[in-house]
């Protein structure tokens, strides 16, 4: 279902690449500079007030980004409030940097991919394995003691392959990646299993394979057709009088507000794609039970927590690196607090043992690209309304900066993983602290320079095209 919705994705993405190349070009009667105007413009009766405006952005990007954000599963033991702030932390982390959600989400999505073939490769050699021996009944059933359907849901003829359990989907690796499968010992919660531990115990006999389906997870999940539709709604009604206005109606200036949220909700639409198969705010993980009783399990992987040997103020910048590294997609942060509450990290969910793997390369040019969509946008800017010409020129450099910036980090971690270099070096370090340094600076300049338009008082901004209003909205 989500591929076949990929090419109207993409064309939509490039339909509004092309919009600032259009709307960037200098006029052709004259080679004056815009800037803000407050004389009076003729009244019109399809007007909105700079409150309709503010309220607009603000109800697009909550209803694109709450919906987009699928977090992993929650601690047993934690508590409403506490699972409330953590998803509120990551849907400020979607606004803040939209493009490090693409790449997380990416990220995401690969290793789900890959654990589901993986998994399906184990189950189809002992399926076949099974079919081998499957004179000695007995001992086929005593391996695999659970009773399964097969993959199409009928009865197979041969009890002992029925056993070998269902084929895994992606939704089953996004279930597996967010922390949905806790081993249990002595009927006692030990810690999330990843997907490599889970199909090493199977192998080895420890565990039993999980008996549940696609549509048992998706029952898990609280995803719902009313809040996808809420959003989509209100999404098709911004882009269309968005777009009216910078096609059908030039003359009708735009707030730098609605630029920035065209922005962040088309990176937000991207990550939701990319999640489309994960499953959204599932309270609780599956049983796996340790059927070893000889010897105890090992120490699991989320049992281990990250150390940090930096003490003081660096102790909190190592902190936020590794946090970037977690969004970037490179590394894993587990905390103590993960460990304690028997979960696995926030912006974790992805395996990162392979950095200079495939799913490594494709998500550092996912996460370029996003960066190039999500400063190109800022480009419908060029010509709007300032109060001084430094302003706008101040504005240009800030989005080609940020359209820019993923020049240098493809070129610095391109290099890491060309010649697997260690990534912890301060030969990388450095130049990438410096990339973002000037990344940051260009994002906090355009978030100023949005705050101050607020001032300006142009009267063209507060007209609306007749039949967007008839669009169903908030």
């Amino acid at each position: 279902m989500a591929f076949r919705i990929l090419p109207f994705t993409l064309a939509t993405i490039l339909l509004l690449l092309c919009i600032p190349l259009v709307c960037a070009s200098p006029p052709l009667n004259g080679t004056s500079t815009p800037t803000l105007c407050v004389a009076n413009c003729p009244s019109s009766i399809h007007t909105r007030t700079l409150w309709d405006i503010i309220q607009s952005c603000v109800a697009t990007l909550l209803a694109c980004t709450w919906t987009a954000v699928h977090p992993n599963i929650p601690g047993m033991n934690e508590g409403i409030i506490v699972v409330f702030r953590r998803r509120l932390g990551i849907m400020i982390l979607a606004l803040i940097a939209p493009e490090l959600m693409v790449t997380w989400a990416m990220m995401q999505f690969l290793s789900a991919w890959d654990t589901a073939k993986a998994f399906n490769k184990v189950i189809s050699a002992q399926r076949h394995q099974a079919c081998g021996n499957h004179s000695d009944m007995g001992e086929s059933l005593a391996a695999f003691p659970i009773g399964f359907l097969t993959s199409d849901g009928r009865n197979s003829p041969h009890p002992s392959i029925a056993g070998l359990g269902r084929d895994w989907t992606t939704t089953h690796g996004f279930f597996a990646w967010m922390g949905g499968f806790m081993l249990y010992c002595d009927n006692k919660p030990q810690a999330p299993l990843t997907p490599e531990e889970l199909i090493d115990f199977i192998d080895k006999g420890y565990v039993s394979i999980p008996d549940i389906t696609k549509a048992d997870i998706e029952d898990r999940s609280k995803s719902n057709a009313l809040s996808k539709s809420t959003a989509i709604i209100q999404l098709v009604w911004f882009v269309v009088q968005l777009v009216a206005r910078f096609t059908w109606h030039p003359s009708l200036p735009t707030t730098l507000l609605e630029i920035d949220t065209m922005a962040i909700v088309t990176l937000a639409c991207i990550s939701h794609f990319l999640w489309w198969k994960k499953p959204k705010d599932v309270g609780r993980p599956h049983p796996v039970h340790w059927n070893n009783k000889e010897n105890a399990p090992p120490l699991l992987h989320y049992k281990k927590a990250t150390k940090f040997s930096s003490t003081g103020w660096h102790r909190h910048l190592v902190i936020f690196f590794y946090a970037l590294r977690s969004l970037m997609g490179t590394y894993v942060t587990i905390s103590p607090s993960a460990v304690q509450q028997q979960r696995i990290p926030s912006l974790g969910g992805y395996a990162d043992d392979h950095p200079h793997d495939r799913n490594h390369v494709i998500t550092l040019f996912v996460g370029c690209f996003s960066t190039i969509i999500y400063g190109s946008l800022h480009l419908l800017g060029w010509n709007c309304m300032f109060q001084g010409y430094t302003e706008l020129m101040i504005w240009r450099v800030a989005s080609i900066v940020t359209m820019a910036a993923s020049v240098p980090f493809l070129l610095i971690f391109g290099w890491v993983i060309l010649m697997n270099f260690d990534p912890d070096s301060w030969l990388v370090r450095f130049p990438v602290a410096i990339t973002l340094f000037v990344y940051i600076t260009a994002r906090i300049t355009l978030f100023v320079l949005m705050l101050l338009s607020f001032q300006s008082r142009y009267p063209g901004i507060y007209e609306t095209i007749p039949w967007t209003t008839y669009f169903p909205h908030f």
